[in-house]
């Protein structure tokens, strides 16, 4: 079939099924009482709840973006789908911790094949001068999801349970799938590719070494695993697995290459990789203590914390849409730079309105101003990352875009976690005069003395996902100016043919 008459229909279903798994990472947080005690879990069993899906999904994005230039993307995405739909409806029926872990990597493999087919076909379905409302669509799913997770498992455990925080991914996994395979044109590759196997195992081992030491190293206190092997140790060899995949790469350019290097050619293109790594740190580094503030500072149920954010994700949403349209008059970094700031700006306001007793609405200003820069974020970001980027690429290049932000997320919550507990640790002092044995029969008295600690704490530690997005503007003013109306790589006889040699459109 020829490129879909309704782009705008396919961009919607693409979009719903990007929802859907980035709300699955969130969600399920503020179910953990819940499932601990409906299914007796210990609390490891329970982090592995959460972080099955983490460690699966980070993994595999640059293998699935690949397998996506291979079979096509509609057909991967849809086959992501149907697998996240069934781990769902297996998350939902688990009877023991066991098998709810099982099926949340299930989920978390599905979201990492879904995850980077829609770059790619989005890159097909619309012209550049349309990309830059697309991506603004993108930004929103993204960061709007991660704010409503939260919320909205709130208000789903409290009425209805914690199995059906997974139930209500049934029906709307049922309807992207079928909304897919019905709107989704299916653009498969003119010739045929071979799948890079050896870097497969390469990239995958190397990259779940990472992962897996930063996601467990603060649990295991960075020491010991198993049979004296060390979360250094674990970290260690997966650098050392990925740099040998890297030199095998570079010996296999010529012969279908898991990454292609020429991804990187593009300054842009790699810069903007630094940034949405800067972005996945700083993400998790503000929500993961202001979260934990909200409710174990200041008494807010989930609900309540949810709400009390949601200004940030509203701002974030009218913004993107004006950055949008501004894209398409002004080069991305007079957007992206100013926008970075804004949002550095405003968690450096939420820290400093941090106190033991500050109002929920205390902070509106700072998430005001964060959601302001995070939708002069997105929007640009995406559209400085692809504008020049061939489209045979941009399946491998939308995993690459994928992984470097999942990993720079979970660096972040591994530093900051680590950071948060070394400074509560040390701020947890009594008040004078109070014996240790009468503080912990006094609860007003031990909750004062934690509320100023972690506030002691917070402070500080927001510090540093501040500092990542000052670095990241800096970087931004590298970027280097493009025409507005079309990518560097078409030529002027080639302007508006969008589609590479390499692809073509097959009947679906």
């Amino acid at each position: 079939m020829t490129k879909t008459s309704r782009p705008k229909v396919a961009l919607a279903v693409l979009s719903l099924g990007l929802f859907m798994t980035l709300l699955d990472i969130t969600i399920v947080n503020i179910a953990i009482p819940n499932l601990t005690e409906s299914l007796g879990a210990s609390l490891d069993q329970v982090l592995w709840v959460l972080n099955a899906y983490s460690l699966l999904y980070a993994v595999l994005l640059i293998t699935s973006g690949r397998l996506g230039d291979v079979l096509g993307p509609r057909n991967v995405f849809a086959a992501g789908v149907a697998l996240f739909t069934l781990a769902s409806l297996g998350s939902g029926l688990a009877q023991t911790p066991g098998e709810l872990i099982l099926a949340r990597a299930a989920q978390g493999l599905g979201a990492a094949i879904l995850a980077p087919q829609g770059l790619p076909l989005m890159l097909e379905l619309f012209p550049p001068d349309r990309r830059a409302g697309v991506f603004a669509i993108y930004g929103m799913l993204a960061g709007s999801a991660v704010v409503a997770g939260p919320t909205l498992g709130g208000l789903i455990v409290t009425h209805f349970g914690w199995r059906w925080i997974f139930f209500v991914n049934l029906p709307v996994g049922v309807l992207t799938l079928a909304l897919a395979l019905r709107f989704v044109p299916d653009l498969r590759p003119g010739r045929a590719h071979r799948f890079d196997i050896p870097g497969v195992l390469l990239a995958t081992a190397g990259l779940l070494g990472v992962v897996f030491g930063l996601i467990e190293g603060q649990r295991y206190n960075w020491g010991a695993v198993v049979a004296g092997i060390t979360i250094p140790e674990i970290i260690g060899a997966g650098v050392a697995l990925l740099v040998v995949f890297l030199v095998y790469q570079a010996l296999r350019q010529g012969r279908e290459p898991l990454l292609p290097f020429a991804v990187f050619q593009d300054r842009n293109f790699t810069l903007m990789t630094v940034v949405m790594c800067g972005l996945g740190f700083a993400m998790v580094g503000v929500y993961l203590p202001l979260t934990i503030y909200l409710q174990s500072v200041l008494g807010l149920s989930a609900i309540a914390a949810g709400l009390t954010i949601a200004p940030q994700p509203v701002a974030m949403f009218f913004a993107s849409g004006l950055a949008a349209g501004l894209t398409r008059k002004v080069s991305g970094k007079y957007l992206l730079i100013p926008g970075l700031l804004a949002f550095a700006g405003g968690v450096a306001y939420i820290a400093w309105a941090a106190h033991a007793d500050s109002g929920r609405w205390s902070f509106l200003p700072g998430l005001i101003a964060s959601g302001i820069g995070l939708g002069f974020t997105w929007t640009p970001v995406f559209s400085l990352a692809t504008r020049d980027l061939k489209p045979h690429l941009a399946g491998v290049a939308s995993g690459v875009v994928n992984t470097i932000q999942e990993v720079g997320a979970v660096t972040g919550s591994a530093v900051l976690g680590a950071v948060l507990q070394n400074r509560l640790a040390a701020n947890l002092r009594l008040p004078a005069g109070v014996p240790v044995g009468v503080a912990r029969n006094l609860q007003h008295v031990t909750h004062v003395v934690f509320a100023q600690g972690f506030v002691d704490a917070m402070r500080p530690t927001l510090l540093i996902p501040i500092a990542v997005v000052v670095a990241a503007a800096l970087a931004t003013g590298a970027v280097r100016k493009t025409p507005l109306d079309s990518p560097a790589w078409e030529t002027s006889s080639e302007a508006g043919v969008r589609t590479s040699s390499a692809t073509s459109s097959v009947s679906s």
